[in-house]
């Protein structure tokens, strides 16, 4: 694989900022839209989904929380490298993963996205997202694992 191009280094990032503020605004359908139907997420966390079906049940638990906790997340991701081979990319960035719950704003942990991605019909989106953190943390209301 070749360093990304200016033009899909932008694209391809922007499907990071696209996934991270539709799971911070709870918006379940746009995290869906950001993976191939035929795809894989796995979270240290939360475990490992696959499907559009496992994307929409990864994302409900951020929704189930806001609501039953009030708890607002905040992905910020940075320092994104890409590579690309005709339609296939592999990436890595950098996350900050903040969470405010009950009026108290934490990071959770640094880590680190690795994903695969896919260009169909002009428009990439993610094949396999995988996070590493930096350490082990609970969400909100659960047991530290």
């Amino acid at each position: 694989m070749k360093p990304a191009s200016l033009q899909d280094w932008f694209a391809i990032h922007n499907v990071f900022i696209a996934y991270a503020t539709a799971l911070d605004a709870c918006d379940v359908d746009a995290v869906v839209a950001c993976f191939e139907p035929q795809c894989s997420l796995s979270s240290p966390v939360l475990g490992r989904f696959h499907g559009h079906d496992g994307i929409r049940a990864f994302a409900q638990r951020t929704v189930d929380l806001k609501r039953e906790r009030d708890a607002q997340f905040r992905h910020v991701v940075a320092n994104l490298r890409a590579w690309v081979d005709g339609d296939a990319a592999r990436a890595r960035c950098y996350l900050l993963d903040f969470v405010t719950d009950r009026g108290a704003t934490q990071l959770l942990s640094p880590g680190e996205y690795d994903a695969e991605l896919r260009r169909r019909d002009g428009t990439w989106r993610f094949q396999r997202r995988d996070l590493a953190m930096d350490r082990t943390f609970a969400l909100p209301g659960n047991p530290a694992p």
